[in-house]
């Protein structure tokens, strides 16, 4: 994979931006987190050199001044909200959130639960909390947030809410997912300790857009693409325009709560820090990019993942027609085509070839591999069978997995399971390929080549069952499909 982005000097100049942030305020900064804090594949797939983990690294060299502050919506709580690209609840992942934390030696003492009402299952998961030696603090639901500053900034509001207590001078604010109330803890915090006598500051961390991009760059049109079920704009940011006659970059929502922020502001602390949105964040991803081209291609190969990704969904019935619309304007827009997506002309060439699904995957070298199905393998599994034989230099010809081995595997998925398609998928080719691997040299060879895949582009010209998606995830390819199904049954198993 080509680089575009200095991750060191990420790390680096991230840092010490927020060091300096926290001596402008004197005793403490709260900094409110958007985004993942950890496993942002999104950065890294759009900002080629950018690791997955980077914030977290990045936190772990302030982790000695650090503390976070977990928030999650008690209404998240009891709807038993799914974060979508893990498939676990809300509550579930805060405590995800904590233990991954822990292990890196991040101190996390407290959870806020946000518009608490006393719903049961928000107490429930309040007693498992405190039971395991968390804080755990409530926040109330104030009439007419955000427009009443007057009500929000007085004890009748933020004063309502429990002051939460810490003890490092930066206090990162977290959550498992958006709406969960971050900045509005931030801000209650700012009052409290105003109250206290405390010197307080608040600042913003997202890392996209990136502000010091131009506007209609690939990478913050990649992130409108990625956040198009939410309708976030891109836009020039108007008070920073004003203010510095500098052109900047944030997004509509900040833009257009930054008034009531300001005063705010205003009201806590008796005049504000910040005269834009832009002042507000600690971005420094935009200076970190080291080979434009390399971050603008991968971008534009985001934007085309996220089309095929929401029209998926669309077929799915749990996206929007109006979410694929917006990213197929954005790909216009950024005058790019599904052709661009090398893997699915080949991918679709062979279905065509064969009248059967088929798939492709672009190696690292530019090679592309296709796989057709067969009466024994599905086409993901057979197009990974051939990706790993071209990497270790096996003929096509050379089977590699051994057929005492397969046939137990079709026998157990047919007579035990009860499948009527005795095909092996991903999941049991790779187990098949791991037993061959064990007496076969060549199934050895092949294995040896599956931390070559990550990274790789694959299309698919169907929609592709769970496990054969969760799978290729899993490998590190970067998957796209066909918004159709193989067969017109509306009923289809998880798996």
């Amino acid at each position: 994979m080509k680089i575009g982005f200095d991750n060191d000097k990420y790390l680096e100049t991230q840092s010490q931006h927020i060091r300096d942030r926290i001596a402008e305020f004197g005793d403490k900064l709260y900094l409110e987190f958007g985004g993942k804090l950890f496993d942002d594949y999104h950065a890294s797939r759009v900002l080629p050199g950018f690791k997955p983990d980077s914030k977290l690294q990045m936190l772990m060299q302030l982790k000695d001044e650090a503390e976070i502050v977990i928030v999650i919506n008690a209404d998240d709580i009891e709807k038993n909200k799914v974060r979508g690209d893990l498939g676990i609840t809300y509550d579930l992942d805060v405590l995800r959130l904590i233990d991954v934390f822990r292990s890196r030696g991040l101190c996390v003492r407290s959870v806020v639960l946000t518009r608490f009402a006393h719903q049961p299952t928000a107490v429930k998961f309040e007693k498992h909390l405190k039971g395991n030696g968390i804080g755990v603090y409530h926040h109330y639901t104030i009439p007419n947030y955000p427009t009443d500053v007057d009500l929000i900034v007085s004890d009748n509001g933020y004063g309502k809410n429990d002051y939460v207590e810490t003890t490092r001078r930066l206090v990162v604010i977290t959550a498992p997912g958006p709406g969960s109330g971050k900045m509005a803890v931030c801000l209650s915090q700012l009052y409290h300790e105003n109250k206290h006598g405390v010197k307080a500051g608040y600042a913003k961390f997202e890392t996209f857009p990136i502000w010091n991009l131009p506007l209609k760059h690939p990478v913050n049109v990649a992130y409108e693409a990625a956040t198009a079920d939410l309708n976030d704009v891109n836009m020039i940011d108007p008070f920073h325009l004003e203010a510095y006659g500098e052109t900047t970059v944030n997004y509509n929502r900040d833009i257009e709560i930054f008034p009531v922020l300001n005063t705010m502001f205003e009201q806590i602390l008796g005049e504000s820090p910040y005269k834009s949105p832009t002042d507000m964040g600690v971005n420094m991803a935009g200076n970190c990019i080291i080979d434009d081209d390399v971050v603008c291609d991968a971008a534009n190969q985001e934007i085309i993942r996220r089309y095929y990704a929401a029209m998926c969904n669309r077929t799915k019935g749990i996206g929007s027609r109006d979410e694929a619309y917006k990213i197929r304007l954005l790909m216009k827009q950024n005058k790019l085509k599904t052709s661009d997506r090398r893997v699915i002309a080949p991918a679709l060439k062979r279905a065509a070839e064969t009248g059967a699904p088929a798939a492709a995957i672009e190696l690292e070298d530019g090679t592309i591999i296709t796989g057709k199905t067969s009466g024994l393998f599905g086409a993901c599994a057979s197009m990974l069978l051939n990706a790993l034989k071209y990497l270790a230099e096996i003929s096509k010809d050379v089977n590699i997995l051994d057929a005492a081995v397969i046939e137990p595997i079709q026998r157990l998925k047919v007579d035990s399971f009860g499948s009527v398609n005795p095909r092996l998928h991903t999941d049991e080719i790779l187990i098949a390929l791991a037993m061959s691997a064990v007496t076969n040299p060549d199934a050895k060879r092949a294995m040896d080549q599956l931390p070559k895949l990550r990274d790789t582009d694959a299309h698919a010209t169907v929609i592709l069952s769970e496990t054969d998606t969760r799978i290729l995830k899993n490998l590190g390819i970067r998957l796209t499909m066909e918004p159709a199904y193989e067969t017109e049954r509306l009923f289809r198993p998880r798996s």
